[in-house]
């Protein structure tokens, strides 16, 4: 429970999986707090449903490891992945990520003449010029340049370099971890954390309730500290240092607050310091996915399939059957269309039927026949998904990264970070920020 107001509680913002891990790090030491939920339920972007017909959907693409789930008392609940890779697809061919592009002789030379021209060049601060040293021209802009475009909206000058650092793993890591995935038949996880060092102890699993299941397990542990349907309207900065909040109208004395909250919205609730100025121009892009279901097997040749080509509509396709089958019917498939768009244009504004019909026909390029097994759809949109990392606030995200400037202010979270984040990240990130923000800040 809540103690006396003579030891104030951190107010924590959100109730997603970084609200909810902070919180469950405050409560094994014995902080008090009280975690704010703005909705009827806590979960956030994490949030799966499963049909009348046994299609699974969760609001994005998510991964969970077997430490991970260790970690939140899950272990039993969860199921290995079966299968992941992941192709590039452009001009009617499939390339196997990363060994079939390197296999290939134009895009080989393009990489080696790169990467010895980037030797002596000065250090990139563009996409398209940490693409071209990483990569070699060509696979830059036949590949690289388009995905980023298509994933950020924004063109690849526009783009800072950072966004590199998404693909941290380097060539030579990741295949000994391919290999040691070939040889223990795990999925291991490559790419998708950089807190704690990749393993060939840490796989991919999925929990049997639905990834959603994750943060309600979470949930459980705090429950008593958790405040549904209530919104921080305001947070107060005297000299400084947070004071106080405005919860549902009602002032509230607090020691501290920790924020999900998108950075950009951040500056509007924050009151008394200029310290978060320059945040509200962040962008975040917004993203559609459309589930198609299928009878029968896609017809992808990977659970990930890349689509650089700019006159298709999605830039990534997901066969989440092929990783996890009993996320489906049996005898059926489901492909995730990725769809970058900003809210309010004309992909936004599309109905699910004319999406569905979008994804549908132009799939049948990839995929003849495909039409003819449809056999229903479900879209999710969701506005806030992916920060743009633009080369115009870099210097500010940087900052952003170090400090909030506020005392007593913490910022948490993919979009409370401004960080291109997955879970596994989140989670033991959370957990590390929120121990040095009770050693320095509080």
């Amino acid at each position: 429970m809540i103690k006396p107001t003579n030891e104030l509680p951190i107010a924590i913002l959100g109730g997603g999986i970084a609200g909810l891990t902070a919180a469950l790090h405050l409560k094994n030491h014995s902080v008090p707090f009280v975690l704010f939920e703005s909705s009827d339920a806590v979960a956030g972007l994490m949030k799966s449903e499963r049909d009348e017909e046994g299609f699974t959907y969760d609001c994005g693409v998510h991964f969970l490891t077997n430490r991970l789930a260790a970690a939140i008392g899950m272990s039993r609940d969860c199921q290995p992945m079966a299968r992941y890779g992941e192709t590039v697809h452009l001009r009617g061919r499939c390339y196997a990520y990363p060994l079939g592009l390197l296999a290939s002789p134009k895009y080989l030379s393009s990489a080696l003449i790169g990467k010895s021209k980037s030797l002596f060049a000065s250090t990139a601060s563009t996409a398209r010029e940490y693409y071209s040293s990483q990569y070699g021209s060509r696979l830059s802009e036949e590949i690289a340049i388009p995905l980023t475009e298509a994933w950020s909206g924004a063109n690849g000058d526009e783009v800072a370099a950072a966004v590199g650092q998404k693909f941290s793993t380097g060539l030579g890591r990741m295949m000994m971890l391919r290999t040691a995935a070939k040889m223990t038949n795990r999925v291991i996880g490559i790419g998708y954390a950089s807190t704690i060092v990749e393993s060939t102890n840490s796989w991919h699993v999925y929990p049997q309730g639905g990834i959603s299941s994750v943060c309600h397990r979470i949930a459980e542990k705090v429950e008593e500290n958790v405040r549904l349907n209530c919104n921080v309207e305001q947070i107060d900065v005297e000299n400084e240092r947070v004071q106080s909040i405005i919860v549902n109208g009602k002032p509230l004395p607090v020691a501290g607050v920790i924020s999900t909250a998108p950075v950009h919205v951040l500056p509007k609730l924050v009151r008394g310091t200029n310290a978060l100025a320059g945040l509200e121009k962040f962008e975040y892009r917004a993203m559609i996915f459309v589930n198609l279901k299928l009878n029968g097997p896609s017809g992808l040749t990977d659970v990930v399939t890349w689509v650089p080509e700019r006159d298709y509509p999605f830039f990534r396709l997901s066969d989440i059957g092929m990783g996890l089958p009993w996320l489906v019917p049996n005898g059926k498939s489901q492909v995730t269309c990725d769809i970058g768009c900003k809210v309010g244009d004309s992909h936004w504004n599309m109905n699910d039927s004319e999406l569905t019909k979008l994804c549908i026909d132009s799939l049948e390029r990839m995929i003849p026949g495909i039409g003819k097994r449809a056999c229903g759809s479900r879209v999710v949109r969701v506005p806030l998904a992916y920060p743009i990392f633009k080369v115009e606030y870099e210097s500010k995200r940087k900052s952003w990264e170090q400090t909030t400037g506020v005392d007593g202010l913490l910022s948490v979270g993919r979009n409370g970070e401004f960080a291109h984040l997955l879970m596994e990240d989140v989670f033991w990130r959370t957990r590390w920020k929120v121990s040095e923000f009770l050693k320095n800040s509080l």
